[in-house]
């Protein structure tokens, strides 16, 4: 079995970085950033090309997190009976944050590009810190995710 866990785990945590560390990145380094530096009518348009190419990789994750969740529990574990506390628990808060990703993406994110596209400065700023608020909640609950896959058999 610990052959088979290789892959798809490594697969996995690879995605998991790459999404809450991106969120992590983009909320505590480049937010305050991009506050400092740049004056504010120029922000939504420099958050809408960011996090068009971060949503894009997000995406990604989220394929490569279920694909290998969802193989890893029925593949190799034999099915939700089969996994810990730690497991069920990551798998719902991965949801819950899959669907808040969703609204951020086909809500917050659509309308601060079309906020951008029509030169909307204060609508585009109104979008970024929705999407800022949203993002701070998945970062809380990733980090979570993250502390239940570390420490879970743990407790």
């Amino acid at each position: 079995m610990a052959a088979a866990m290789a892959l798809p785990l490594a697969l996995h945590l690879l995605a998991a970085v790459v999404w809450v560390g991106g969120m992590f990145f983009a909320y505590m380094a480049m937010r305050p950033a991009v506050g400092e530096v740049l004056d504010p009518a120029r922000r939504p348009a420099l958050w809408a090309a960011t996090l068009g190419r971060f949503f894009a990789w997000v995406w990604g994750a989220i394929l490569v997190l279920l694909i290998t969740g969802f193989g890893m529990i029925f593949g190799i574990y034999g099915g939700m009976a089969q996994v810990g506390g730690a497991v069920h628990a990551m798998l719902g808060l991965g949801i819950v944050m899959m669907l808040i990703f969703g609204h951020v993406y086909f809500a917050a994110f659509r309308r601060l590009k079309q906020a951008v596209a029509s030169d909307d400065v204060q609508e585009g700023a109104r979008r970024v810190g929705q999407i800022r608020k949203l993002v701070g909640l998945n970062l809380i609950l990733g980090l979570l995710v993250v502390v239940i896959a570390a420490a879970g058999r743990y407790l």
